[in-house]
């Protein structure tokens, strides 16, 4: 396989690259150079904190309750059986994040394994 038949068109990679990437990558700069002096413990952070939370929080809800496409053929029980071992985990490890998420993603992966 040639080089040009691993990436295929290099016309669209470039523009996916100027289209996607350059642009957020200004604002991450734009975020670091304005954000660098900005107290982590200020009222303002931890109220963005509390409410980005909060949005992550529904947009799982809705996918455990009303999930789409693939995951609508996972039996209920074992959806929310993950979110469970998830949030287990997340406890069980200090507040780990990753362990929450993996540890849902094999319960989920297992289950609907064993469920065949």
């Amino acid at each position: 396989m040639s080089f040009a038949q691993l990436i295929g068109d290099w016309h669209a990679l470039v523009v996916l690259f100027v289209a996607g990437v350059v642009p957020n990558q200004i604002w991450r700069m734009l975020g670091l150079w304005f954000g660098g002096g900005i107290d982590e413990g200020s009222e303002l952070l931890v109220w963005v904190r509390a409410v980005a939370t909060a949005i992550l929080a529904g947009v799982i809800a809705q996918i455990v309750v009303e999930p789409p496409g693939a995951l609508a053929s996972v039996p209920d029980v074992l959806r929310y059986g993950a979110v469970g071992a998830g949030l287990v985990a997340f406890l069980l490890t200090r507040r780990s994040i990753f362990a929450g998420v993996v540890t849902g993603e094999v319960f989920m992966l297992a289950g609907k394994w064993w469920l065949g």
